[in-house]
């Protein structure tokens, strides 16, 4: 099976490496059928921080159904994160996973492309929470029901608070496409 990584443009480089390593060890150490697919909007991905990846599908050639689950890494947006994050083709990416029922992971503010999209209209979510929250009460806007823990999950949408929490909501993901018990395993072999 395969995980569809979406790294948007000013994506966060510690909110995606986390899905990097954690399914790596899940594959290589503890045979899970479990591989990932970086996508983006291009072929090199400009990280937060000036750090470049490459991807390995495009936003335009992605199907849906040949994946198991999306991952999203949140950004920032005094460079440039939003413009993609809110963009049409990302927001049908999202509802085409969401309409498939498949699992949609997003760390931080990533949550905000969910929540245009319209997926987590009276559904439970988090988000970025310092600041004062005021990143949560833009979410609520989109009709968010704000949950005050770290990561929530609603079914099979999973968000979350701050960069902090990208390694365990890889770990959820995990849980999710394999068993409580697997993902238990790869988190005490990785020290967590």
């Amino acid at each position: 099976m395969k995980i569809l990584l979406l790294c948007l443009n000013a994506f966060e480089t510690m909110e995606f490496s986390p899905f990097v390593d954690v399914f790596g060890w899940a594959h290589d150490d503890f045979d899970c059928d479990i591989k990932i697919d970086i996508c983006g909007f291009s072929r090199t991905i400009i990280s937060t921080f000036g750090v470049s990846i490459t991807s390995d599908i495009l936003i335009d050639d992605v199907d849906a159904g040949q994946y198991a689950a999306l991952a999203i890494p949140g950004g920032f947006e005094e460079y440039g994160f939003y413009k993609e994050a809110y963009h049409e083709k990302t927001l049908n990416l999202i509802r085409s996973f969401h309409s498939l029922h498949k699992p949609i992971a997003s760390v931080c503010v990533a949550a905000f492309p969910l929540a245009k999209s319209g997926i987590l209209k009276n559904r439970k979510a988090t988000t970025y929470h310092l600041r004062g929250g005021y990143k949560r009460e833009e979410l609520k806007d989109f009709g968010v029901i704000l949950g005050d823990e770290w990561i929530v999950i609603d079914d099979t949408i999973i968000t979350s608070s701050c960069p902090k929490t990208a390694p365990d909501v890889a770990f959820q993901l995990l849980k999710m496409l394999t068993s409580q018990e697997k993902a238990i395993e790869v988190k005490k072999a990785m020290g967590y």
